[in-house]
């Protein structure tokens, strides 16, 4: 693994990341002692939205668009 020197990874900071995205991670050091290592992100893979996951699990009744109609009537007209 490489190690960059902190004035070079500044100067040349958007090549670095872009190279360490693609898998090659490097450290960077200040007066030639190590600070940090760079390296990719994976994915988590529990964060990542599965459409469809609950499929055949939900009962959504037919009259879903008008439950509870007639008392959310009320409330904003009144009883009439």
């Amino acid at each position: 693994m490489r190690t960059i020197n902190i004035h070079d990874a500044k100067t040349h900071l958007s090549r670095l990341v872009e190279q360490a995205a693609q898998g090659e991670s490097f450290i960077i050091a200040k007066a030639g002692k190590p600070l940090v290592k760079v390296v990719a992100l994976t994915p988590d893979v529990s964060q990542t939205k599965r459409l469809g996951f609950l499929s055949g699990q939900i009962a959504v009744p037919d009259d879903f668009d008008q439950m509870g109609a007639e008392e959310i009537g009320t409330l904003f007209h009144g009883d009439s």
